[in-house]
């Protein structure tokens, strides 16, 4: 299965595979991976996964599988033959939910004698401010209190790591260990827009607390010159921006 040869994971929050495509042709060679969500899933189905494999790219795709756990091993069983080298689920779903997911993509996998996909889990979403968590949401207490009793229960269940904010990026580590992969969303060059992110912070900064993968969109794909804001970034964390990185 192919690695991520950097932390930097591009999201791809588009709706065409030609858009995506596009993307991926230029920044390619540069990029860790890329990131199949919502938008694209939901427009064009596992054809993006696959067409981004045929691309020699690693795919992490961001559906945040959260049902039944029956349900969610049947969903887990599929990403995983498409392809996905990240899937994840919610961590609201539970343990048994999380489990199922990771013993499904695992027999999956051994199936066709491949690598199984990171499983992570979902934590609270990087739009989510503390007022409205508690006062929305309905949960009492800090995010980043919450943010940990999710993480330790991923890890219990046997999942590799969590999506998360930046700003929780020391308790989980704190928490977890060194080995727990976090991805984090919510990274945003200093002096670009947050847009609805309310939670973030610098891909130095993130990397330099100790973030696995970083995932960014806007600030890459929307820019004048996205190659050149993915170099930007990738200088700023230290990564050699070659296509040997």
């Amino acid at each position: 299965m192919l690695s991520f040869k950097n932390p930097l994971i591009i999201a791809l929050d588009v709706d065409t595979i030609a858009q995506a495509e596009y993307y991926v042709d230029i920044l390619g060679p540069y990029a860790g991976g890329f990131k199949v969500g919502m938008q694209l899933y939901n427009s064009v189905g596992p054809e993006a996964v696959r067409r981004l494999r045929e691309k020699k790219v690693p795919v992490f795709v961001d559906l945040k599988l959260h049902d039944i756990p029956n349900t969610v091993a049947g969903a887990a069983r599929a990403l995983t033959r498409h392809g996905a080298n990240i899937l994840n689920v919610h961590a609201a779903g539970g343990a048994a939910m999380m489990a199922a997911a990771v013993n499904a993509s695992c027999d999956e996998a051994a199936r066709a004698g491949s690598k199984p996909p990171l499983v992570t889990a979902v934590t609270v979403l990087t739009s989510v401010s503390q007022d409205v968590f508690n006062k929305e949401i309905g949960i009492t207490g800090a995010i980043r209190e919450q943010v940990v009793k999710w993480a330790l229960l991923a890890k219990e269940a046997g999942l590799d790591g969590v999506v998360a904010s930046p700003l929780e990026i020391t308790p989980i580590r704190e928490a977890c260990g060194e080995e727990f992969v976090i991805i984090t969303p919510g990274v945003r060059p200093a002096g670009t827009a947050a847009d609805d992110q309310k939670r973030t912070m610098t891909p130095g900064e993130a990397v330099s607390l100790g973030a696995t993968y970083l995932v960014v969109g806007r600030p890459v794909t929307a820019a004048p010159d996205p190659l050149k804001s993915l170099h930007a970034i990738l200088d700023e964390i230290n990564v050699s921006p070659t296509s040997d990185s």
